[in-house]
């Protein structure tokens, strides 16, 4: 198989990448940005440097014919054997990726009503995709696929069965691509079969999500129905009383549709800092004797810690803790600040090796003896370019 086109497509962005999956080099990628918006733009990456470039229109199907001029203006065109899709949400549809047909495109759009923000753009850009290369195979490849290993005591909620039975309300977790990607390299880190692994994946960014993977597979996860369950993020709040909606509904008057807002959008390390959704800005802020922002990375930790604790309940034991994602791949202190709470699971910090991880890097921090905790650096692009040359081989 020759090169993969990579597509991640969000409300305004479509991020690529042209992947060669025997090698697992990036041979060129880019975003196309301002999408729908005044002054959109394409910026592309090689080895020989970075070029940004005006587009002439502003929708995605635009967007995605700037991309395949710019592969054609570097003569890589021809290389792009096949174009893998990331979807974050296949509902119980999908248990792994999956070569687009007529059926995969409205099995897609039935999961609409379960990821609404995120969804209907994937299927823009899967669709403008399809029509910018319509001689290529194409796959689509899920967040919420990896997940659908857990068992059905730990994604069903405590609500009345029929909500599960007629509108598929229960817990399908996301960020599944990067788990799997960085449990696949903590084990080659440890020299350990990935069938015998019992790993802890911590992704942090501004969406933060964290998952048991024993054997490889997903036994729990923190995020549920939707992203904004389970840890604090950056603007989304994680894990509140389900009765705050009418407590604000009662006391502020406010709608389910602005509550949602509020709790996605305006919650968080923002919310609690009132300052930013930046861990670097608010580790600044706190060096400098901002309190908000010591809350908001207090709060982030101690949440984080708990959680790690009870996604070892799932394990039976833990073999290693796995930071990644931005926050997890670059804060010294959050990874810091989360140890400190974990010495009960034998994870304790060695503050040489803690310091020198940042930037992509990739290796152990802890002291030898104890459980090992790991910076492994994600690659979502990437796995998602060894799924779609899987199924396609």
């Amino acid at each position: 198989m020759r090169d993969t086109l990579v597509i991640n497509c969000g409300s305004s962005s479509i991020k690529f990448a042209l992947i060669h999956p025997q090698s697992q080099t990036t041979v060129v990628s880019g975003l196309a940005e301002k999408l729908n918006e005044t002054g959109p733009l394409l910026t592309v990456k090689t080895a020989r440097g970075k070029e940004t470039l005006p587009l002439a229109e502003q929708g995605h199907a635009e967007a995605m014919h700037g991309i395949l001029h710019a592969l054609e203006s570097l003569n890589l065109l021809q290389d792009v054997a096949a174009v893998g899709h990331r979807i974050v949400h296949g509902g119980e549809y999908f248990h792994s990726a999956t070569r687009v047909n007529d059926e995969v495109l409205k099995a897609i759009e039935a999961c609409i009503p379960l990821a609404p923000l995120h969804n209907p753009v994937n299927l823009l850009g899967l669709q403008a995709a399809l029509e910018a290369f319509p001689d290529l195979p194409h796959v689509v490849v899920f967040d919420t696929a990896f997940h659908q290993t857990m068992p059905e005591h730990a994604y069903r909620y405590a609500v009345p069965a029929e909500l599960y039975r007629d509108h598929g309300v229960r817990r399908y977790g996301f960020h599944g691509t990067s788990h799997q990607y960085v449990t696949m390299k903590a084990a080659e880190m440890l020299g350990k079969p990935l069938e015998e692994t019992c790993f802890v994946s911590a992704h942090l960014g501004n969406g933060c999500s964290i998952t048991a993977v024993k054997g490889g597979q997903s036994t729990d996860t923190s995020m549920g129905l939707t992203p904004l369950e389970g840890l604090v993020m950056g603007t989304r709040s994680g894990d509140v009383d389900p009765n705050l909606h009418l407590f604000l509904h009662q006391t502020l008057g406010l709608s389910i549709e602005q509550i949602t807002d509020l709790l996605n959008k305006k919650s968080g390390l923002l919310g609690l800092s009132e300052l930013s959704n930046d861990c670097r800005e608010l580790e600044q802020a706190r060096l400098a004797g901002h309190t908000g922002a010591s809350l908001a990375l207090e709060v982030f930790c101690y949440r984080l810690a708990k959680y790690v604790a009870a996604m070892a309940v799932p394990l039976g034991r833990l073999d290693a803790l796995i930071f990644t994602g931005g926050i997890g791949e670059n804060s010294r202190f959050v990874r810091e600040k989360t140890l400190s709470h974990l010495g009960i699971l034998g994870l304790r910090l060695d503050p040489e090796r803690n310091a020198g991880l940042v930037g992509g890097q990739s290796g152990p921090i802890t002291l030898e003896g104890g459980t090992p905790a790991l910076v492994v650096g994600t690659n979502e692009e990437l796995m998602i370019a060894l799924q779609t040359e899987k199924v396609l081989t």
